[in-house]
């Protein structure tokens, strides 16, 4: 290390496997910004399902140990690459479908979880935990049925989602936590379509398109993120294992950095 380097707290993982990879360091050494980087300093860092794959090794996209894990972050740019034109954010997809004009129906596993949902822009809540929810959706919208599914637990719910689904409906799959058997003819009759989607790849041209609608929503006041469980760095391990195990969300859980 460098004399006179600067030095910040990072979660690091040397080694795939459960929550206890995840090592708590004060002694790590602030990235230099490359040409197409951006250096960010970090007040909190989101938690999500997918950081807990990755971490365990089981994910399709590895990254080579060691690594700090985390793929959505806030906080202030404090350097800038001499190639970064533009940077992305995250999305808050109930609050952005109300925005644009969309009929949203959302679910939630407790009336917490309801009222939060409804206060982000949803007409329409249901109990997924409930044994009749399904029904009560498919009274709500009808014979026509629903166009669009935004699914976050896809091993558990795609088969339902198919029967849901309008004439050319689509369902897009961003969370899954293992396999799921379905009938292919649920797709056929409705001519629907499964779509799986990961922010990663997307073109530089998608991610320009995002920016400028979260851009206009932050400016205008209809995009505002909704944070749930708070934890201190020290405390990333308890995190992984309760965004998995926990009984429901009510909001972005995350890390605080600073």
């Amino acid at each position: 290390m460098a004399t006179g380097q600067k030095l910040m707290r990072a979660i690091r993982v040397f080694e795939f496997g459960g929550p206890d990879v995840l090592k708590f360091q004060s002694d790590v050494a602030v990235p230099i910004t490359k040409d197409h980087q951006v250096l960010i300093k970090v007040h909190a860092c989101g938690v999500n399902p997918v950081d807990t794959y990755i971490r365990s090794g089981t994910y399709s996209r590895k990254p080579p140990l060691p690594y700090t894990p985390g793929s959505d972050v806030a906080g202030v740019i404090e350097a800038v690459g001499e190639n970064v034109s533009a940077f992305k954010v995250g999305l808050a997809a109930c609050q952005i479908a109300r925005a644009y004009g969309l009929k949203v129906l959302g679910t939630a596993g407790t009336e917490e979880g309801k009222n939060i949902v409804l206060r982000n822009g949803a007409h329409e809540v249901f109990n997924h935990r409930e044994v009749n929810y399904i029904d009560k959706i498919k009274k709500s919208v009808g014979e026509k049925g629903i166009d669009i599914i935004i699914e976050m637990l896809a091993n558990v719910n795609l088969s339902n989602d198919l029967n849901l689904l309008s004439y050319g409906g689509r369902v897009i799959i961003v969370g899954s936590r293992g396999p799921i058997e379905i009938n292919p003819r649920d797709t056929m009759a409705k001519e629907t379509s499964i779509i799986g989607v990961a922010l990663y790849s997307s073109t530089k041209e998608e991610f320009r398109q995002f920016a400028a609608a979260l851009q206009a929503g932050m400016e205008v006041g209809w995009l505002k993120p909704v944070i749930g469980s708070q934890y201190p760095l020290e405390k990333a391990a308890q995190a992984h294992e309760n965004i998995i195990h926990s009984s429901g969300a009510t909001g972005k859980m995350i890390l605080l950095v600073s």
